[in-house]
């Protein structure tokens, strides 16, 4: 085994413990940052495989911009972060098959995957994908109304959980 392989399956293990973690842990703020340790051994596992711009915007994106946000959404909000109740319904069953079929569906997928790339090859020498997306982003062409829109959309959850955490309560007794 190589230096590369092992690292990937420590990684690998480490983010499905910590997704696993996200999942059934009860406190609100411990599951946000197993999520923030899940969405960082994905963007190693990008990093692993020479896909070095989805891992800056796995850690950018995800991790510097959406799990901050909901950690401080989840705190500014100053409700009990414990749920109280019980961390399974009545259909935890059909969630389970899902689960299992999604799984049997991907390893088949990737069992039946020949290990030549036919894209490698179909692609010219010169082709610059991140120069393209770029472009792509900030044309107004293409996707830089989707892009503001995201963002305005992020900005407006935050002022939202500042104005819940700060709005005086009806039955609350200190004015």
């Amino acid at each position: 085994m190589t230096a590369e392989q092992i690292i990937f399956i420590i990684v690998a293990l480490v983010t499905l413990a910590s997704a696993f973690m996200v999942v059934t842990t009860r406190n609100l703020i411990h599951a946000a940052l197993w999520l923030v340790a899940t969405l960082f051994g994905v963007a190693v596992i990008y990093a692993l495989l020479n896909a070095g711009f989805l891992a800056v915007v796995q850690v950018v994106v995800y991790i510097g911009a959406i799990a901050i946000l909901f950690i401080f959404a989840v705190m500014l909000t100053r409700k009990d972060i414990r749920d109280q109740g019980a961390q399974l319904n009545a259909n935890w069953w059909m969630g389970t098959v899902l689960a299992l079929v999604s799984f049997g569906g991907l390893a088949a997928l990737v069992l039946g995957w020949s290990s030549t790339s036919k894209v490698a090859a179909a692609l010219p020498s010169g082709f610059d994908t991140v120069g393209q997306l770029g472009e792509a982003l900030v044309s107004p062409d293409a996707y830089v109304l989707p892009f503001e829109v995201a963002s305005v959309l992020l900005l407006a959850a935050l002022v939202g959980a500042v104005y819940v955490a700060f709005n005086p309560r009806s039955g609350d007794s200190r004015k």
